[in-house]
């Protein structure tokens, strides 16, 4: 799988999930606080690398690392 690197979106922390805004993708990529790795929670603005998976629902991150 190839790995993203893209800029939070929005994150809810209290819901324990957020979307990630990718270029050149129309829909935002949904992510968990499951697929965090290292972390429980994100903040809006910051930079992350994930793999991006399909699901019945559209795009989500997966294995989401923290960058800097």
């Amino acid at each position: 799988m190839k790995f993203l690197e893209e800029e939070v979106k929005r994150w809810l922390d209290g819901r324990g999930f957020g979307f990630i805004e990718v270029e050149d993708q129309d829909d935002d990529v949904f992510v968990h606080h499951t697929a965090l790795k290292g972390t429980y929670s994100l903040m809006r603005g910051q930079k992350v690398e994930f793999e991006l998976e399909s699901s019945f629902k559209g795009p989500r991150a997966a294995n989401v690392k923290v960058l800097g």
